[in-house]
């Protein structure tokens, strides 16, 4: 019995032996060909380039390393594989290095032109990517609840301000985008900014005591006024009896919050209490 299995064990060793030795003559071969293959289909920029350079991913996403950015990713979930694409379905570049193209895009604001030279990919095939990548990421994204509830709020707080101010929940303020001036003379119009003198999508924007972004609302156009918008967004509904809301002076909107009993501090902001 042990000499049959002691044989059955030698056919075995020579087997492993002989495959070996043919994966020893091969591998050569197939360095070069890996080789290869990497200089053919990686383009000048692609995520992969960064696994090991934190520097670099932060330069062009604003994402502080490799893994950062895989998280992110993780964070649109398994649909982000099986996208409805604008054109066409993009096969030229894997499902990460078209989120990177998106991260790119956005941070440094490169041209379409710019982005097919280096990603080696054409320009029509760069907004196929871009449109379809924004559009999915808004979806996905909306859905999470970015509303810090108020014991994180004051835990994360700046000693002083929170000693200050303790009882805030948000610090608010309207930004402005500029965008392409549309061809409708209505668009024209109710997009135009006096105050940027250009054409521009106007949000209202919340962060919390300590900088955490927690507030977004619906764009308008840069006609809208901040008044208009405060009056439009959900913002009072989110807070909690006994929260207050903090923005510039220049934020006129005190009387909308009269009935909850609105007041001044005597700061370069106003406090209005929720009762």
């Amino acid at each position: 019995m042990l000499e049959v299995k002691f044989i059955t064990l030698q056919k075995k060793l020579r087997t492993v032996n002989q495959i070996f030795k043919i994966i020893k003559q091969q591998l050569p071969k197939i360095q070069l060909l890996t080789q290869i293959h990497k200089t053919q289909t990686w383009p000048a920029l692609c995520v992969e380039k960064f696994e090991d350079d934190p520097a670099g991913m932060k330069f062009y996403t604003g994402l502080q390393s490799h893994y950062d950015f895989t998280f992110v990713l993780a964070s649109l979930g398994e649909a982000a594989y099986k996208l409805n694409y604008l054109y066409f379905r993009s096969e030229q570049l894997s499902v990460e290095n078209q989120f990177f193209l998106t991260l790119v895009k956005l941070r440094q604001h490169k041209t379409n032109f710019e982005l097919s030279r280096l990603f080696n990919i054409s320009e029509t095939a760069v907004i196929n990517i871009w449109i379809t990548w924004i559009n999915f990421m808004y979806h996905q994204w909306k859905e999470i609840n970015i509303w810090p509830e108020r014991d994180l709020v004051r835990f994360f707080s700046p000693y002083n301000f929170r000693r200050q101010f303790p009882t805030t929940r948000i610090i608010i303020d309207g930004t402005e985008c500029p965008i392409r001036k549309p061809r409708s003379p209505i668009a024209q119009q109710s997009t135009f900014s006096t105050y940027k003198n250009r054409n521009t999508i106007k949000i209202l924007v919340g962060a919390t005591p300590g900088g955490l972004v927690s507030y977004i609302s619906p764009s308008y156009g840069g006609s809208t006024s901040d008044r208009q918008i405060c009056e439009r967004s959900r913002l009072m509904t989110k807070c909690d009896h006994g929260d207050s809301i903090m923005a510039d002076k220049g934020f006129n909107v005190q009387d909308l919050f009269a009935p909850i009993r609105c007041f001044n501090q005597h700061t370069n902001f106003f406090v209005k209490k929720i009762e």
